[in-house]
Order: structure tokens, then sequence, then C-alpha cells
């Protein structure tokens, strides 16, 4: 982890501009082609969420911005984000997970598995990932939505990103799922978010 130098940054009015935002974040809804990564991982015995969920922080770490976080009055840099992503109950609660990234699928696939299998015996919320160097996930297979918002409690600081999966549907032989993006417009803009929509659309297939 290091320290981002403000005052060189070429961000740094945007910085302080949106830093002062009671509601700070931003955010966008994309559909993303999915189909081969759903033929990979039906093929290979893979979990499609796991999979695409390890995607998607892979692609979030090659972008700096998402590795940006807002601690006082400074900007880090972490050398590398997790993953706290919400896991489903049979009972129809769910509970936060922690899922270290690991450049090697397999190893980050068994842990995260096992973490899922955490969650599921456990009750409670599980507020496992208190650290900021995470995005927090969600997974709604049950909607096709096209825009979402997010429970915010403005009492304290929060600049972690927020990305959430939709329902996977199927078109003309086209599987695609809508994927929603937000984040902190003091730690990045548009331009950012579209970089990493482009390299997870790049590593889906």
């Amino acid at each position: 982890m290091q320290k981002l130098d403000i005052n060189t940054w070429a961000r740094k009015d945007h910085f302080h501009f949106f830093k002062q935002f009671e509601e700070p974040f931003f955010g966008v809804v994309v559909t993303l082609d999915c189909t081969a990564t759903y033929e990979k991982c039906k093929k290979d015995g893979h979990s499609f969420f796991l999979y695409y969920l390890y995607q998607s922080l892979a692609a979030a770490n090659e972008i700096e911005p998402f590795r940006y976080r807002i601690v006082g009055e400074d900007v880090v840099i972490h050398n590398t984000i997790d993953a706290s992503a919400t896991i489903n109950r049979p009972d129809g609660t769910f509970g936060f997970s922690y899922m270290p990234f690991h450049p090697d699928y397999a190893v980050f696939e068994a842990a995260a598995k096992q973490e899922i299998t955490r969650v599921q015996q456990n009750t409670g919320l599980e507020l496992a990932a208190s650290n900021d160097h995470i995005i927090h996930y969600s997974s709604i297979p049950w909607l096709n939505f096209t825009s979402l918002s997010h429970a915010r409690a403005f009492s304290f600081n929060d600049c972690i990103p927020k990305i959430s999966f939709g329902k996977m549907t199927e078109n003309n032989g086209i599987k695609t799922m809508p994927v929603s993006i937000h984040v902190h417009h003091a730690l990045m803009d548009g331009y950012h978010v579209g970089q990493l929509v482009e390299r997870l659309q790049e590593k889906l297939g």
C-alpha cells in the first residue's frame, strides 16, 4: 500500500470537489455478454458465480483507481483488493463473505468455496470484512434489472466500490447479464468505469 500524491494528481480538483458531497457515489448498469464464460464453466465444472466474480475482481485490480481508498484526508493505493460478496442461504437470508484475490483461479475458487460453506452454515450478517481493500459484491440472480440503488449510511465515510450482478438471460443463443457498478466520484470518473467494463467483457469472452 502506498499514499497517492494528491498535489500532483491530475484529478486533484475533482477529488476535493466530489469528496465534500453528501452522496459522492455514481452508478451505471451495463449488459455484458457471458455466453463464452457460461459455456466454459459448464464444460469445466466451475461455479458460474465464482468465475464471473473472479474475473470482475481481476479486472478491477488491473484498473488502478479501483484500488484507491480515502483514508482521512489522504488517498491510498492498495496493492491488491479482495472481494466481500453477499452469500445467499437456503432460508432466504444472506451473509457477508471475505474472498481474497489470487491470480490463480483454482486457488481463488477453492478458498471461496470454503468461505461460502462457512457463511451458509452460520447465521447473521457475518461482518467478516471490515477493512477497505475490498469491493462489495452482490448477486441478484432473480432479476434482470436495468437500474439499481444501494442502502447507504451517510453517518460514516464509505468509498468502497459496489458491483452487483443480475439474472442471466438468453436471446438467440446469446447469454447476457446486467452488471451494476457504483463508485466514489472523488476517486474516479466514468472513464475509469468504462475501462473496467471493457476489461471485464474481454475476460468474459
